[in-house]
């Protein structure tokens, strides 16, 4: 039960952690908005992480061969939703980008959703076609015109940092697919030079691709990675302090969403940005052993490529905060603010969850552990005795339908009614039963009395003949 322990841990202290530098980072920002509540934007997050908590118990409790049932029919509707963007009147602008659906006061971005339907649809695939992988038409027909499509629909909200989060998913999947490196890397090649060309065809990544390369010729071009190194550095070993960042008073943009790890790295120091680090270090450990210790291919791959999603989105997202990396717009997962992708990401991690306990290891070791003190006090059954009782009752329900389906031919007596245990083989087929049969109840029936058994006679013997 390691990697079950191990998730539920990281999942546990990487939303409360998240949560509370949420409420820091936006109470100036949500005190100056249209509601004048500080802690309108805390109480929004709130919301979507108790929804994204009901996500995280379906996503646990739910069965692989639901998932894949399911997968396409989630891929379709992502479809429909990313179309349903761009429809005026439907799609809402936020920052320049059309990726949000208005429902009132709460607002989807079907991007996020789109990422986890790939996901689930692809590992059904290439875990269908598995045997078959070393063919190029096997494993890109139909997933990469479906990708491409996506990708195609992303940018036309336009949504970078989106398109390459899905690349990530992607890619992932097709790797831990079994894709041969020949053919993985003329993909990726593609892609870079689509990616490339994404970037500088538009005037504003163009500029960003700019500062990023000369950062001291462009200073009004990093503006904002200016300020988040100022913070990072005003916060030295030990930070300034929970809510005392200063950055966040206008001086940061997006100081809760895209720019989160700065402000950690000002309020908490070197200390809380190491500690978000070591986080999702284990996780991408405990998702690659989860994926090692699992013997179904579709968990294989569902479980290692969404692993290496949210640590992938992760790693952007730190590196264009600390200059390492062009500046994308992508969320820290579970940290930044958005509704949507908390509840995406949770249920990611109840998948990975339902993965840990179906590590054949861990299935034994539930079904031959012990009930508590509570359950023992209680009189509440173990995981075996529970497990147990299903299979006599199914069983018992499959003997019942043997049963009811039993009937006499027409015109061959009365229909009788049949119990399990007292069904008519083989060797009374055709038979045509008595005036008054003997119909016994279920369950195990003794034998006759000694009293009641009538003594079998033997054959009479001839008689034996003497020899002369």
């Amino acid at each position: 039960m390691t990697s079950f322990h191990l998730i539920l841990g990281v999942f546990a202290v990487l939303l409360a952690f998240g949560l509370t530098m949420v409420l820091a980072s936006s109470s100036v920002a949500a005190l100056r908005s249209k509601t004048g509540n500080s802690f309108s934007i805390f109480e929004n997050q709130t919301v979507f992480a108790v929804i994204g908590l009901l996500g995280f118990v379906v996503a646990m409790r739910i069965s692989v061969r639901k998932m894949r049932q399911w997968s396409f029919l989630a891929v379709s509707v992502s479809f429909l939703l990313l179309a349903a963007v761009l429809v005026p009147g439907l799609g809402a602008r936020y920052n320049g980008a059309r990726s949000w659906i208005d429902f009132g006061s709460v607002s989807l971005q079907p991007s996020e959703p789109a990422k986890l339907a790939l996901l689930l649809w692809m590992a059904h695939v290439l875990a269908s076609r598995r045997h078959a992988l070393r063919s190029p038409r096997a494993l890109l027909i139909p997933v990469l015109p479906i990708f491409l499509c996506m990708c195609v629909l992303l940018m036309m909200q336009p949504a970078l940092g989106t398109t390459i989060t899905l690349s990530i998913v992607f890619f992932a999947t097709l790797f831990f697919g079994g894709a041969p490196w020949w053919m993985f890397a003329g993909v990726a090649a593609v892609a870079g030079a689509a990616g490339t060309y994404l970037a500088t065809s538009a005037g504003y990544r163009s500029l960003r691709i700019t500062g990023f390369l000369n950062p001291q010729a462009h200073p009004e071009l990093n503006y904002q990675l200016t300020q988040g190194l100022y913070a990072m550095g005003r916060g030295g070993w030990f930070g300034m302090g929970l809510g005392q960042s200063t950055a966040k008073y206008g001086w940061l943009p997006n100081a809760s969403s895209d720019f989160i790890f700065a402000i950690i790295g000002e309020e908490l120091g070197f200390i809380g940005a190491a500690l978000i680090l070591i986080l999702f270090a284990v996780l991408a450990y405990t998702g690659l052993r989860i994926a090692r210790r699992n013997v179904d291919p579709f968990i294989k791959i569902t479980a290692a490529a969404g692993t290496v999603w949210l640590v992938g989105q992760a790693v952007v997202n730190i590196g264009y905060v600390v200059g390492l990396l062009p500046v994308t717009g992508i969320t820290l997962p579970m940290i930044s603010t958005g509704g949507t992708s908390l509840v995406i990401t949770m249920m990611v991690f109840g998948l990975l969850a339902n993965f840990a306990l179906r590590e054949p290891h861990a299935a034994a070791a539930r079904l031959s552990k012990r009930p508590g003190r509570a359950a023992a006090f209680l009189g509440l059954p173990s995981p075996a005795e529970r497990a147990a009782r299903r299979g006599q009752a199914r069983a018992a329900t499959a003997s019942r339908k043997r049963a009811s389906t039993t009937r006499t031919a027409p015109g061959r007596g009365p229909r009788l009614k049949a119990y399990p245990g007292n069904d008519r083989g083989p060797a009374s087929a055709g038979r045509r039963p008595g005036p008054n049969p003997v119909v016994l109840p279920p369950g195990p029936h003794p034998g006759p009395r000694t009293s009641d058994r009538v003594p079998q006679q033997r054959p009479a013997q001839p008689p034996r003949r003497e020899p002369a």
